[in-house]
């Protein structure tokens, strides 16, 4: 009887094997994590707009949200809607693969960090355990903002969450929070925004919104 139970377990979520893609994903991000350092010749990436946005500790939230906010869309999707987990998994996937192909060829990082923290608070501290795990390169294009808008994407195409328009909403504007994390912690530039943005709307053309097409119904015959 158990392995009767096992072995439809094994039928219903053998989509699970999409999350293989983690050990290609992680040990090559690793590497590359190793191979280009704050101390070794990369490209600084930079923009002039990045000036004008202030250093803010408080965005720490949704940045570290981030992270549940991924999971969760994944487990929805890998539990509810398996054609709408096997999209949003090839999107964010091929995604992560281009982000792993840049980083590799064009050795990247940044120089926004502030030198002196101006406040002492909770916040500040999450922010400085934050910059010492995460190193500033390999930041183009953001991760952060390409996955956060894949999802968001998800959640719009999904028939089920259209009737739920809170969490909907929700979703939307925790997104949107953590892009905005990501140049107010200085852990991303605008450029790398704006190449997420970019990567994300030309993958959005190929997978889903072919979707989005409406059917040419075919013309009437004269009787």
């Amino acid at each position: 009887m158990k392995r009767t139970k096992f072995v439809k377990l094994l039928k219903k979520y053998r989509h699970a094997w999409v999350f293989g893609y983690i050990l290609i994903y992680l040990p090559w991000f690793l590497l590359l994590e190793r191979l280009v350092s704050t101390t070794s010749p990369y490209h600084v990436i930079y923009s002039r707009i990045d000036d004008v946005i202030p250093f803010n500790e408080y965005f720490i939230v949704p940045y570290l949200l981030w992270f549940v906010f991924i999971a969760a869309v994944f487990l929805y999707f890998f539990f509810t809607d398996v054609p709408g987990f096997y999209r949003l998994a090839l999107m964010m996937f091929s995604g992560m693969t281009i982000f792993l192909i840049i980083s590799t060829l064009y050795p990247n990082g940044l120089h926004l960090r502030p030198a002196v923290f101006i406040r002492e608070n909770g916040f500040m501290d999450m922010v400085r355990s934050l910059y010492k795990t995460d190193t500033p390169t390999n930041v183009f294009p953001s991760i952060h903002v390409f996955n956060s808008l894949t999802a968001c994407i998800a959640i719009y195409f999904n028939t089920n969450l259209r009737k739920h328009n809170i969490i909907r909403w929700s979703a939307y504007i925790l997104g949107a929070l953590i892009i905005l994390a990501t140049m107010f912690l200085k852990q991303h530039s605008v450029v790398d925004v704006t190449g997420a943005v970019i990567m994300t709307y030309t993958l959005y053309l190929f997978i889903y919104a072919p979707e989005k097409k409406p059917v040419k119904k075919p013309a009437r015959q004269p009787v």
